[in-house]
């Protein structure tokens, strides 16, 4: 069963990054690169074990998405996105192209 036991982003990526979950990417050209090896990463590579979505305290529209990834290569991270009107448009178009078929939607991990 799954605990309820994060009110924010930063408490998620804490609890998953003790679960190893500890990769940090960035996003160049349309592919997300690892920041310790710089390889890179194409939707295609990237599977989503999972996703949250938060909504700002004081400002609704203030939203986030962050994703649980496992790339093709087994690395294992986090990325938190911008969403609404001031995300990345880029950004949010690459993880709408990962294929469904790559999304596992995983939140028992916890």
């Amino acid at each position: 069963m799954k605990q309820n036991f994060a009110k924010n982003e930063k408490e998620y990526i804490d609890k998953y990054q003790q679960k190893g979950y500890t990769t940090n990417y960035r996003f160049v050209d349309n592919r997300l690169i690892d920041t310790t090896n710089n390889k890179e990463y194409f939707a295609d590579d990237i599977f989503i074990v999972t996703q949250y979505r938060f909504e700002g305290m004081s400002n609704p529209s203030d939203m986030s998405i962050l994703y649980i990834i496992r790339t093709k290569d087994k690395s294992k991270g986090t990325m938190l996105i911008g969403y609404g009107p001031t995300g990345d448009i880029e950004l949010a178009d690459f993880f709408d192209s990962i294929p469904e078929k790559n999304f596992c939607n995983d939140k028992d991990l916890l």
